[in-house]
């Protein structure tokens, strides 16, 4: 039976900013126990184990994440939504450290086929319509952008240029003017 005043989605929540707080690799059941005042076995009427807990959080932010995006990118195309979309990655990731890392956590064929991860995908390829690229090339353009959004922000997250004299704004900037310009000029386009 669970427990009177907690339930799936604000243990889901609490372990979410959890995450944030302290990483999402450190995100335990007993830490989230503790954040709710309430011992361990408390949890598993709402969880089976650790791993769901990952899980429920993963599938939280990857929600949160296309929300913001289809938010971002309404009403813009080329490289206006790209700046958008990638701003979006950017800043979910600042304001949440812990959520944006579950995002990156691997699940399960069906659990991934039936959460918003689909959703980022179909996003990021209606982006691409404004670049006019074809198959295959839309769908290396998919994982390129993917690469390049997630590579720099997590590089960024890690501390990675914190001691660079290059301000990490003007060289998201520079990353951003690239990508815009090879899609635009990548040589499948049609003429």
């Amino acid at each position: 039976m669970a427990r009177a005043g907690i339930t799936s989605e604000s243990l889901t929540r609490a372990a979410a900013e959890l995450a944030d707080e302290i990483g999402f690799e450190r995100l335990t059941g007993s830490a989230v126990a503790r954040r709710l005042g309430v011992k361990d076995p408390s949890l598993y009427a709402h969880i089976r184990n650790a791993r769901e807990l990952k899980v429920r959080v993963a599938l939280l932010a990857l929600e949160e994440l296309a929300d913001a995006a289809a938010a971002a990118l309404a009403g813009r195309s080329g490289k206006d939504a790209l700046v958008a979309l990638a701003g979006v990655y950017r800043d979910y990731a600042a304001k949440h450290p812990g959520r944006y890392t579950a995002c990156r956590f691997e699940l399960d064929a069906q659990t991934a086929a039936g959460s918003a991860g689909p959703r980022h995908t179909e996003m990021m390829r209606a982006l691409l319509r404004g670049y006019d690229l074809p198959e295959p090339d839309q769908t290396d353009a998919v994982r390129f952008l993917g690469a390049a959004f997630h590579g720099y922000v997590s590089l960024e997250l890690a501390g990675g240029f914190r001691h660079t004299p290059r301000d990490a704004d003007a060289s998201w900037a520079w990353a951003l003017d690239t990508l815009d310009f090879a899609l635009r000029n990548h040589p499948s386009r049609p003429s």
